[in-house]
């Protein structure tokens, strides 16, 4: 029988992809996983001293196991829960291939367990993100990180000058999936964005980079879309986007979409990323959001869309960067009242200030 679900177990569940994986598992990775591990096990037990049999057992019972795994994967049965014969969720496979179990099977001591693997997993993530309201020379940034469960798939960071006197580079994104191998994909991106953005590179070569390295460490399938930029000194700002959705440029003139350029990380290691420059006037300002924000539906299942966004931004011209944001996901709020929030919302606004402002200090 079942045991009755913990809020770990609610969010695992909730975190896998609508289309369940077939019962015929032939990824390569977890293939790849199982062998590395049997010739692990070999080497270690064939190095254990033949007077040392406790060690020797312990070690020939998971061997055991990974070669029952590798025998099922070739008999089409693995990924097959042993209880109830439903598939397992691919993305607790990944993270240990010899699991038996799908969620609805783990024991009550099972599901606290995987209640304090996300507990800890959100207490890291959210130590990883930047302080939510900043300032770099003329610059203002405030965002909001709204997960949906208790870990995100959503990345954003602020990565200041080390003298503080240059350019700040912003980032926001979305990484597929949800759940706990989303937040590692976050992770990934976020220490991977932090080193390469020390080394001085341009902005589509630091992209480039990016992807190179996001596809030879990730697994076919993972990807992620982003806005990288670079706010300068004067009100200059680049931008390019890896198949992410447009950023708002917000000016007198009103709001301008700039769209993407380029694919998302993760596809192909030879993708290309150009260039957008735009200039900011004082006052002007530029709003990144991931999809959370424009897809919230309302109750008769229409979404908020980026149409409404980019006419409420208008309005909002000249609101302080906290106040906008607040604004701005108080009306996906209310537009979406009555319904559940089915994905990570993440809204970032970087303000080129007003020389005549006043409320925020250097």
């Amino acid at each position: 029988m079942a045991e009755s679900d913990s809020l770990a177990t609610q969010t695992a569940r909730a975190s896998q992809p609508e289309t369940k994986i077939v019962a015929h598992v032939t990824d390569t990775y977890l293939r790849d996983q199982l062998e590395k591990r049997r010739n692990a096990l070999q080497a270690a037990i064939s190095a254990i001293p033949p007077t040392d049999a406790p060690a020797t057992a312990a070690l020939a019972e998971l061997l055991q196991e990974v070669n029952s795994a590798v025998q099922r994967m070739d008999q089409g049965t693995y990924g097959i829960c042993d209880a109830c014969h439903d598939t397992i969720e691919k993305d607790r496979l990944i993270a240990d291939p010899l699991v038996r179990l799908c969620l609805d099977h783990l024991t009550s001591a099972e599901q606290r367990a995987l209640e304090r693997d996300l507990e800890l997993a959100s207490r890291v993530q959210r130590g990883l993100l930047p302080h939510p309201d900043a300032r770099s020379g003329d610059w203002r940034i405030h965002y909001q990180y709204r997960p949906a469960g208790i870990v995100s798939g959503d990345y954003c960071d602020l990565i200041f000058p080390a003298n503080g006197d240059g350019d700040v580079i912003f980032l926001l994104g979305d990484v597929s999936g949800k759940g706990v191998a989303a937040s590692l994909l976050m992770t990934h991106l976020h220490a991977m964005f932090r080193t390469l953005s020390s080394v001085g590179l341009e902005l589509g070569r630091l992209l480039e980079m990016a992807n190179r390295l996001f596809c030879d460490s990730t697994i076919a399938g993972q990807f992620a879309t982003l806005v990288c930029g670079r706010a300068g000194r004067a009100g200059e700002i680049e931008i390019s986007s890896a198949g992410h959705l447009p950023a708002l440029l917000i000016s007198r003139q009103g709001v301008e979409e700039i769209g993407s350029t380029g694919l998302p990380l993760g596809m192909f290691s030879s993708s290309r990323y150009t260039v957008r420059k735009a200039y900011l006037e004082p006052g002007d300002s530029l709003l990144l959001f991931t999809d959370g924000v424009s897809e919230a539906t309302a109750s008769s299942g229409k979404e908020y869309g980026i149409r409404n966004l980019s006419l409420a931004a208008a309005q909002r011209r000249g609101l302080a960067p906290k106040e906008f944001v607040a604004a701005s996901l108080e009306d996906v709020e209310r537009y979406s009242s009555g319904t559940r929030q089915a994905d990570d919302q993440t809204l970032m606004l970087i303000q080129r200030a007003d020389s005549s402002s006043t409320s925020f200090n250097d």
